[in-house]
């Protein structure tokens, strides 16, 4: 089969489409990328997706218009890389949204009843493509009793796999997130979200320079920066997230405007790199320590993935936190860190389609593998 899988991560700023050629069952899928694609957020639709994101100013009618807005550029950005690839609608079997997360109450947390929400509605996306959409993706592993996230560790284990060494598989997005893979053994793929990632980080830039950037773009104000450690030492301690065992996976709900805001403020008089720096430990810091914590084994490579994976002051002071392990990018396994969580939505609506369950139990804490995601014609 083809298909498209999409991707609009926390940062908001693009929807990411990967146009993936699938065949086979597991343990063994045989794969290939046909075409990626980044179509840019509109500045305005993205102001209003940050609207949403905040309890106080995410109305009723904002979510609504914003479910159909998001279900158009999704749309677009389908057929962006259904172009790229050289290929027509009709060539094209499904697509698979993940949709753009606004909320997210994970089981266990004291936030409320267990719930989520995607936005990006499936029916826009399926009438102005005539292509058939898989979405909604987390909450049938919610309603069996899961956190609903991370899903992607379904298909790390799939494609990353290496027959003969251990791997971590860390995604830095918005938020982190790791996938532990011992050699030759998929069945046993662990993984859970480590904690905060690009979305404090991205945050901070933009209110520490006025608006003018959006992220540490490079790490360069990190890596110029000096690293208050009794800082992260204490945001460590007084988070109970990073001490929580898995199964456990975290969002905005947790580390978005209004903890950033009040790390800011205890930061207040100090110099932005040394701001940027400190919010950077903390995320390698969580995830090194998560990497100690709960995995069953320290792997012998961690691959990087996800907008992080280009920040080379992450990359540098992940690596210093784990000294015994090579790290490294997905792209030398052969999946493009840039497309991996877009290509990962692809192959779960083809797990779907087959009438598969799509999640990992150990990972979710789902009482049952379930068949994932609501198919709209």
């Amino acid at each position: 089969m083809t298909g498209v899988g999409l991707m609009c991560g926390t940062s908001a700023d693009s929807v990411d489409a990967a146009c993936v050629r699938i065949e086979g069952a597991p343990p063994r899928l045989d794969w290939a990328l046909l075409s990626f694609t980044s179509t840019p957020v509109p500045e305005a639709l993205r102001e209003q997706i940050f609207r949403a994101f905040r309890p106080e100013t995410g109305t009723v009618d904002l979510l609504c218009q914003l479910n159909f807005s998001l279900g158009g550029i999704f749309a677009e950005a389908a057929l962006s890389a259904v172009r790229a690839a050289q290929l027509t609608p009709e060539q094209v079997d499904f697509i698979g949204s993940h949709g753009q997360t606004v909320w997210h109450i994970p089981p266990g947390s004291g936030m409320g009843v267990p719930s989520t929400l995607q936005l990006g509605s499936p029916a826009v996306i399926a009438q102005r493509t005539g292509i058939l959409v898989v979405s909604d993706f987390r909450a049938r592993d919610m309603a069996a009793g899961g956190q609903g996230a991370p899903l992607v560790p379904f298909v790390d284990a799939l494609l990353l796999t290496h027959p003969e060494k251990s791997r971590a598989v860390q995604n830095l997005g918005g938020i982190g997130n790791v996938t532990y893979l011992p050699a030759g053994r998929p069945e046993e793929a662990f993984g859970f979200d480590t904690g905060p990632a690009n979305m404090l980080l991205d945050r901070a830039a933009e209110v520490l320079t006025g608006g003018r950037l959006r992220c540490d773009l490079d790490g360069k104000l990190a890596l110029s920066g000096r690293v208050r450690w009794a800082l992260v030492e204490k945001w460590m301690a007084e988070e109970p997230y990073f001490s929580q065992k898995p199964p456990k996976s975290t969002g905005r709900e947790l580390f978005g405007v209004q903890r950033c805001e009040r790390y800011l403020a205890e930061m207040a008089g100090c110099p932005k790199e040394d701001v940027l720096a400190t919010l950077t430990a903390l995320t390698t810091k969580s995830a090194a320590e998560a990497y100690r914590r709960f995995l069953p084994a320290m792997p012998r490579e961690v691959l990087l993935c996800g907008g992080g994976a280009r920040n080379p002051a992450l990359r540098e002071m992940l690596a210093r936190e784990l000294p015994q392990c090579r790290v490294g990018l997905t792209d030398e396994a052969g999946l493009p860190g840039d497309s991996k969580e877009a290509v990962a939505f692809a192959v779960l609506a083809y797990e779907t389609l087959h009438r598969r369950p799509g999640n990992l139990s150990a990972v979710t804490g789902a009482s049952e593998p379930v068949i994932l995601g609501s198919v709209t014609v």
